[in-house]
This record gives structure tokens, sequence and C-alpha cells, in this order.
């Protein structure tokens, strides 16, 4: 396990489950949402190479995201971690996140910050984890037909993960 992406629904920790595992295994972390979101929440055109730079190295954790690099990610990646918990998990993690951003005006990626009004936005990770719920699925399910090799963790609650996590 030294190349390692996490799948999941927006909402579900794919973040701090890849900032948690990089720490107890030593590897390179790297958000991909820092390299995407440019100020003002526009996308950074530099994404991909910075992507690519990333995967390059022998070793590094990040999240399995956005449709240019997630061909990029998984060609490289020798183990998926897949967070598929059930939406109503997915939801209260990612009402309680937004919520928190909101009301205490958290910086965010390239010191961009959530306020409720973004709430309106399709594309606010809301909206996004409700509509696209099923989406980490189909994929994970496509990338193990296509990379059988792939080593594929596959937890379905949050507590399954902290069980593994402190096997680590």
């Amino acid at each position: 396990m030294q190349r390692v992406l996490i799948a999941g629904s927006s909402g579900a920790g794919k973040s701090t489950l890849a900032a948690e595992l990089a720490r107890r295994r030593r590897l390179p972390y790297t958000e991909l949402d820092s390299l995407f979101h440019g100020p003002g929440w526009v996308p950074r055109p530099e994404f991909l190479d910075d992507v690519r730079a990333v995967i390059a190295g022998e070793s590094w954790v990040s999240e399995w995201q956005y449709d240019a690099a997630r061909p990029l990610l998984l060609g490289r990646a020798d183990t998926l971690i897949w967070l598929d918990f059930p939406r109503r998990t997915v939801m209260q993690r990612v009402l309680r996140r937004s919520l928190r951003r909101a009301l205490l005006r958290e910086r965010t990626f390239n010191d961009n910050t959530e306020g409720f009004r973004n709430w309106l936005d399709p594309g606010h990770p809301i909206r996004w984890a409700w509509s696209h719920h099923q989406h980490p699925r189909v994929r994970v399910l496509a990338a193990m037909e296509q990379r059988p090799e792939l080593t594929v963790l596959r937890f379905r609650s949050p507590a399954e993960v902290r069980r593994w996590l402190a096997s680590v």
C-alpha cells in the first residue's frame, strides 16, 4: 500500500481518512481540492499538471475525485479504499461540515470560504452528496473491472474504517 486512493461520496470523509492514513503510514498526502480550487473557487488551469506531478512519486495518498484526474490517479494507484456509506451517514457529515464552515467562515482551499449563499449552488457539497450518492459505486465497480490487480478495501460504515485504521 504505497499509492492509495480514497473513493466515496462528497462528505464521506475521504480527506480526513487520507490525511490520517498518510500520517500513520508516513506517506505524502495531497488534498485534490487544494490543487483544483483557486481563489474565488475558480478551477486552477495547472490542476492536471499538479496531479501528474503528485502521482509521479513512488508513494502518495489522495482522494479519487474530479473526472479529468480520475484516470490518471487510477492508472498509478495500487490500493483503492472505498467509503461506501449509507446516504444518511454521508448527509449528516456533509451537513455538519458545511454548517461549521459557513458559521465560522473557515478558510479552505486557497483561502476560500463557504457561506450559506453557496448552498444554493448545484455543485455545493450538500447538493452534490445528495444527487451523486451512487456515482462512486459505479466508478469503483468499473475500476475493479478495469484493474483486477488493484487492491480494493470497501468500508460500509465509519466504525469499520476506525477498526481498520486501528490495525494500520
